[in-house]
């Protein structure tokens, strides 16, 4: 099996070295998946770009999301809302048990 090439090991680990941490998941990182992924005897230039177009956002930039996928009309602040629980929750602040009973944020 041939290694993979000394360049394509430094990029995978450069991109590894800049992913954001997942406070959700400690246990399970993307950046250790990539770290030793970049160590593998397959690995691939598509696979270094595919890591590199996941961490720069490529689909988001070529694909933006309208305005009207971001706010439903059903449920207009639905993604506000779900952004903020997550940050809420990142800090360790949880919603009151009645907010959840009666459905209010």
């Amino acid at each position: 099996m041939a290694a993979p090439s000394r360049n394509m090991t430094l990029k995978l680990s450069t991109i590894a070295d800049t992913w954001i941490k997942d406070l959700f998941r400690p246990n399970l990182q993307l950046r250790t998946f990539l770290k030793s992924l970049s160590a593998h005897p397959k690995l691939t230039p598509e696979a270094v770009q595919a890591a590199r177009a996941l961490r720069d956002d490529d689909m988001k930039k070529q694909y933006p999301l309208s305005r009207k996928m971001l706010k439903p009309a059903s449920i207009p602040l639905h993604y506000d809302r779900l952004v903020e629980g997550f940050e809420k929750s990142a800090q360790g602040i949880g919603r009151p048990w009645w907010k959840i009973f009666f459905g209010v944020w």
